[in-house]
């Protein structure tokens, strides 16, 4: 099948576009458009919807509590159908009123909402970051298998269909091609080296990846690069900025006695290494925020420096310590979006900071607001903190690297020399490799982050300060 236009449509899809419609249509609506972020996959997924909008009805659209709007904004601007065709569900409980085209819901409630809609008679579902359903024994993935089972037509959206490892792609793979493999001990055991650790069986490993990803390809995903579809889109480069700490001696302690912690446990047995691993967690996160609150007063100067070129400039954060500061101290000139902040606050955030010429900085937490929004306004996206998943960077990184965007993006990670944030950035980018591996081919490095990071510790012994 070859596609050149949408009947009904005013804008058109881009060529790489049609073709994942296409795909689409070959899969007979079931299939993983996983395209870079920023490649218009929304595009995509209502685009085949609409060439089958009188037979694929009612559709359920499954989302982040944080796109809903959009999601809604998205479907009347390509369909150009009133808004009431478009539900936009909230809350567990409560009638649904008439049903029209599409419900849209939130994955955090749809456990609630399972047996309305499953009273429906759904015709078609699409999971927009799908990777949301990685984790088996999650009330959100249970009630997506529960309403997938007898619908005709499911279609997988992410740019990230392994964030970390092969094992969270399993569920995707299920729902879309349910007889690709007869239970979840056979995929693992094909591709996620399991291993029994004292407890149980453990699959955060990985193996024939290569295989995997041609087993993706052939059978349910197609996946696009920006650098191969979008010629005319300019170049991202990424640089790290040193920033000192006004604390160093006090950080200097903590990592000492985060070492003396370490090397004090020694190589533990294996029914020990549960615990420490989550003990290890907390002082790793007491080093992290150190790190925040002493490079603070120089990142704040370097961001003002940038401001004062006259550009617009995106900074992404974990704490929440980290956004009041910032907010504070750019009072009048930024906007934010946090884990607290409304769907209907959230878009006026983004679109201020994309018109008004008053806003000039747009903060965000990671997990919050790196998915879903368009900050194509900036050329210049900061990281302040990092999280531990390659695939949160990436995806914070594409806000502003995505269609529409004329100029190069320079990410910039501001990171305390010396410091536990700078072997952080070391294994995130050896851990992107692995996840490239699987998805784009590229050839990947081994090892687990936290245990990757323990291991690098206890090989240097305690420092005087």
């Amino acid at each position: 099948m070859t596609l050149k236009n949408i009947p009904g449509w005013k804008h058109q899809p881009r060529p790489f576009q049609f073709r994942g419609i296409e795909f689409l249509e070959e899969h007979k609506g079931r299939g993983l458009i996983a395209d870079e972020p920023g490649l218009g996959k929304t595009i995509q997924a209502i685009a085949w919807l609409w060439l089958h909008r009188r037979e694929v009805r009612p559709v359920l659209v499954v989302c982040p509590n944080s796109v809903k709007l959009n999601w809604q904004r998205e479907f009347r601007k390509w369909t150009g159908l009133p808004k009431a065709a478009y539900q936009v569900l909230t809350g567990g409980r409560g009638k649904m009123g008439r049903v029209g085209w599409a419900l849209i819901v939130n994955y955090d409630i749809l456990h609630r909402r399972k047996a309305q809609l499953q009273r429906l008679g759904l015709k078609a579902i699409v999971l927009d970051e799908a990777h949301y359903i990685k984790t088996r024994g999650a009330k959100r993935s249970k009630a997506v298998v529960a309403l997938a089972k007898k619908v005709p037509h499911l279609v997988a959206l992410t740019g990230t269909p392994v964030m970390n490892r092969p094992v969270e792609i399993f569920n995707t793979l299920r729902l879309i091609r349910p007889g690709l493999f007869r239970n979840f001990w056979e995929f693992a055991q094909r591709y996620c080296r399991p291993k029994y650790n004292g407890f149980g069986w453990n699959f955060n490993g990985s193996s024939n990846r290569k295989e995997l990803r041609r087993l993706l390809c052939s059978t349910v995903m197609i996946r696009r690069r920006k650098k191969d579809v979008l010629k005319e889109l300019p170049a991202k480069t990424r640089s790290v900025v040193p920033m000192e700490i006004d604390n160093r001696r006090e950080y200097d302690r903590a990592e000492n006695d985060f070492r003396s912690w370490i090397w004090s446990r020694g190589k533990s047995e294996k029914e020990q290494r549960r615990a420490i691993s989550a003990e290890a967690l907390v002082k790793v996160g007491v080093l992290k925020r150190l790190c925040a609150e002493g490079k603070m007063s120089s990142s704040i100067d370097w961001i003002e420096d940038l401001l004062e070129t006259g550009e617009k400039l995106v900074v992404f954060a974990w704490h929440t310590s980290t956004l009041d500061s910032l907010e504070d101290a750019f009072e009048g000139r930024v906007v934010r979006i946090d884990g607290g902040t409304s769907i209907v606050n959230r878009q006026e955030a983004v679109d201020q900071f994309q018109n008004s010429k008053r806003v000039r900085l747009f903060i965000g937490n990671i997990q919050a607001a790196g998915v879903g929004i368009t900050l194509t306004a900036a050329s210049h996206v900061a990281f302040l903190e990092l999280p531990w998943s390659p695939s949160m960077l990436d995806q914070a990184e594409d806000r502003l690297h995505r269609i529409g965007q004329t100029r190069a993006v320079n990410v910039w990670y501001l990171l305390a020399p010396d410091s536990i944030e700078m072997k952080i950035m070391t294994l995130l980018d050896r851990k992107r490799r692995v996840v490239g591996s699987i998805i784009d081919g590229v050839k990947p490095e081994k090892g687990e982050m936290l245990t990757k990071l323990l291991e690098d510790y206890r090989a240097n012994k305690v420092q005087t300060t």
